[in-house]
């Protein structure tokens, strides 16, 4: 039996439910055979495309170069920086045969790459002329994951990883802002998103890291998402990995490292914030195919005129497709692409087609207007134009109007037992408080703002002098 949208259950009544099933009926991934894996399907991947083709652009005129390094990592190499084995090993997935033979070393099969980058970045460093290294990959990484979720926590996902080796920290770390701040403008453009930038507190940074910044956003239920991480690894990474370089003076110093990251769990983020109980809403910048044109007729002239629709779009840089199914019913075809979350849907009947206009609808609020064929394309780009920036101020002020402030601990567990959301409250900044809050509350620090004031208050839990107030949310 085909699926129809009265199957889908309401996003506002069971979002988890609604989420995994929208995942699989829109076409956008399915279950892989191995326990939490999944496949991309074509229109799912057409998105993380077109994601990488924005970020490629800024990485890019930033002078950071795209290469390839291997996915299987020597275990003596991941050994090498105590903290960072000690936080991913839970999550490792390890080759012990290979060719029918036992190995003499195990073999990592990549979780995250600055390891295996590293040791590379040891034997090309020698002196300040070879800095800064600038890199980046678009690649796959293997974290063995006990609870899976499609596209938000898979045991294999996509991503993209920057690494950077610099003569100097005040170096290093601009190149970590640029790098959050990039990803806070994707996010804003392209996925139409807001969210929280800042500094993540020492038990919740990356394993290895100095300081790591965040953009942390909202989901519809309440809770947040770490949606990319931009780290500073100091010298962490360089000193045991003998990274080394003969500066101006002849002195041989250690360089300064930072990786940044962004993956394929962005388009989970996306597909919650933007979703409706009736399927999939997706941003024009992002969307694989902008603007659908449905025929009400399958044959004869009516489906000339739409393909003429299409090559009109196709003209004005629209990613335009012309659904001409036969063996589906105009309502049936109508609900698919709703479903799929399409920005703009064309309808054509023998009536538009003899007056040379066409019927466009707005997936975001359903407003239908006659357009003539002459002004289609202008109206579709501004349409689109208008979606975008639409969908991220509905995003904006939901992020806004979920985030709480709480001057008492009794304040702080009604908050997150009532609405959840994001809540500003004072932190001793003491792994203790924190361990406990997140005990009795499922509640993390996400982060610390990076334009957040220094403050005088007390931590919301122990009453202790404070002074920084914190972001805290249940989290995905």
């Amino acid at each position: 039996m085909a699926f129809t949208k009265k199957a889908l259950p309401k996003k506002s009544d069971n979002i988890s439910q609604w989420y995994n099933q929208l995942v699989l009926e829109a076409g956008l991934a399915d279950y892989g055979p191995a326990k939490g894996t999944m496949i991309f399907r074509p229109y799912g991947f057409g998105i993380w495309e077109n994601v990488q083709k924005a970020m490629d652009v800024e990485i890019k005129a930033k002078g950071v170069e795209n290469a390839y390094f291997p996915m299987f990592i020597p275990e003596s190499l991941l050994r090498k920086e105590k903290e960072h084995v000690a936080g991913f090993s839970p999550e490792l997935a390890v080759v012990t045969i290979g060719g029918g033979e036992e190995l003499e070393e195990k073999l990592i099969v990549r979780p995250t790459s600055e390891t295996i980058m590293y040791d590379a970045y040891s034997k090309w460093v020698h002196s300040w002329r070879d800095l800064p290294v600038l890199i980046n990959q678009w690649n796959n990484v293997v974290r063995w994951e006990k609870r899976t979720y499609l596209f938000l926590r898979t045991t294999e996902f996509l991503w993209q990883e920057g690494h950077t080796a610099h003569a100097t920290h005040a170096e290093a770390y601009e190149m970590v802002l640029w790098a959050i701040n990039m990803y806070e403008n994707i996010y804003k453009e392209f996925f139409g998103m807001a969210g929280y930038v800042g500094i993540k507190s020492k038990a919740e940074k990356f394993a290895g890291a100095l300081t790591t910044l965040t953009f942390e956003s909202l989901m519809p239920d309440g809770k947040a998402l770490q949606s990319c991480t931009s780290h500073d690894l100091g010298q962490n990474f360089s000193v045991p990995f003998e990274i080394k370089f003969q500066d101006k003076n002849g002195k041989t110093e250690h360089v300064w490292q930072t990786s940044w990251g962004l993956s394929t769990r962005s388009i989970g983020g996306l597909i919650m914030a933007h979703g409706d109980d009736n399927g999939l809403i997706l941003p024009p910048r992002l969307a694989p195919i902008q603007a659908v044109i449905v025929p009400v007729d399958t044959q004869g002239t009516v489906v000339e005129y739409a393909n003429k629709i299409a090559d009109v779009l196709k003209g004005a840089g629209v990613r335009v497709r012309v659904d001409a199914r036969d063996y589906e019913t105009f309502g049936f075809r109508i609900n698919d692409w709703e479903l799929k979350g399409v920005p703009i849907r064309v309808e054509a009947g023998g009536r538009e087609a003899a007056a040379q206009t066409a019927t466009l609808v707005r997936r975001d609020n359903g407003v239908k207007e006659v357009v003539s064929l002459a002004k289609l394309a202008a109206k579709v780009q501004t349409t689109l134009d208008d979606m975008q920036h639409g969908l991220y101020s509905q995003n904006k002020a939901f992020l806004e109007s979920n985030t709480s402030e709480a001057e008492t601990y009794a304040e702080f567990k009604n908050i997150m037992e009532a609405r959840k959301g994001f809540i500003r409250a004072f932190w001793c900044e003491k792994e203790d408080c924190e361990k406990k809050i997140k005990e009795e509350t499922k509640a993390s620090t996400r982060c610390l703002p990076l334009d957040a004031k220094e403050e005088s208050g007390n931590c919301v839990y122990c009453g202790s002098p404070a002074k920084h107030k914190w972001l805290f949310a249940q989290a995905y």
